[in-house]
């Protein structure tokens, strides 16, 4: 069992992993890489659609590679690292204090009493079906714009120029292809050599053109571990998921209309006024994924996540609880010594 578990461990720390919404390859077969979460920005005014990609990554790899599939002519630039930390800020929590009146298992009397001495548990291709529409290096990217009338010759092409690529790739981009999309492939290189990819890579800007809202996360199926994702959505109203595509329900962690500043003001075009969405997914099983996201309008109601502090309910350093039982004792007492000595003064009559 010990030997088939080392196998096991050895073969994960060996076998490229491929990841992440846009489908990421390993350059080199001796090298892992995979993408632990995928968060990116969109903004969308109805006719242009600009995706920011920010990837948080883990492995030895020292190159990896991935394709976009977008459905016209791509414009590619290095995105504002600053936007993300804005977009945060922006969406996080509420945090509130709420109070509660009878004392739980932190407060006294129980907090200080032993159960039978334990503690508490603890938290637990050939030249004519692919064309290069341009080619360019934005800092760590190497950047290939192309189009494709066959799947099988985009993938070769690929192979050709250093992507290590997965068997099925070409049957992934097939829809793609028939709907004549377009497509941004992406070597990652550090500059120095040596460097291995890891933790957040600098973000990359995707710009096209579209009627509608769509999110690309079709290659996402050639994923090997859970996948999650992470998307800021700025347009005129807050729009969410048509579908799961095969993941968990979406889940909304902000909706309300913000004034843009910063990087945020930027990715927007110094718009005074829009509409952002936060949401997140989880794809616990990415080969399951059937689709890609297109994102829709809905009612414009607000909202944001509150995160609630239970707090004992006191008055000064006396817990309320304890003053009132205290406070009804005491009227008990007193009700009962008036009663007594009513009685004793009616009798004293009596005799009398």
């Amino acid at each position: 069992m010990i030997v088939a578990l080392l196998a096991l461990q050895l073969g994960s720390l060996v076998a490229p992993a491929y990841a992440c919404g846009c489908g990421a390859m390993v350059s080199d077969r001796d090298q892992r890489i995979g993408v632990d979460r995928e968060t990116s920005a969109v903004r969308w005014d109805g006719r242009t659609e600009e995706i920011v990609m920010r990837f948080t990554v883990r492995g030895n790899a020292e190159r990896a590679a991935w394709i976009m599939p977008v459905p016209s002519r791509a414009e590619v630039a290095l995105g504002d690292g600053a936007l993300f930390d804005e977009l945060e800020r922006l969406t996080r929590p509420e945090y509130r204090d709420r109070s509660y009146f009878w004392p739980r298992g932190d407060d006294w009397p129980f907090a200080d009493r032993d159960m039978d001495g334990a503690g508490a548990a603890p938290p637990s291709a050939s030249a004519t079906d692919v064309g290069v529409v341009g080619r360019e290096r934005l800092g760590p990217f190497d950047v290939a714009r192309l189009t494709a009338t066959d799947p099988k010759a985009l993938s070769g092409w690929l192979e050709q120029n250093g992507f290590e690529l997965s068997d099925r790739l070409a049957t992934e981009l097939k829809p793609y292809v028939e709907k004549e999309w377009e497509y941004v492939a992406v070597r990652l290189a550090p500059d120095a050599e040596g460097t291995v990819l890891r933790g957040e890579l600098d973000p990359l800007k995707i710009r096209f053109t579209s009627d509608t809202l769509v999110y690309p996360m079709r290659l996402s199926r050639l994923a090997k571990t859970p996948q999650s994702l992470g998307l800021y959505v700025l347009a005129d109203h807050r729009m969410e998921p048509r579908g799961t595509i095969g993941g968990a329900r979406p889940e909304v962690r902000f909706a309300g209309p913000i004034a843009p500043e910063g990087a945020v003001a930027g990715l927007t075009g110094g718009t005074d006024r829009v509409y952002l969405t936060a949401l997140d997914q989880k794809f616990p099983e990415p080969s399951r994924i059937d689709g890609d996201h297109e994102l829709r309008t809905v009612s414009d109601t607000p909202y944001r996540e509150i995160v609630y502090t239970d707090r004992l309910l006191t008055v000064g350093a006396v817990p309320v609880w304890l003053l009132t039982v205290s406070g009804v004792l005491v009227a008990g007492v007193a009700a009962t010594v008036a009663v007594r000595v009513r009685r004793q003064r009616a009798g004293v009559r009596s005799a009398v």
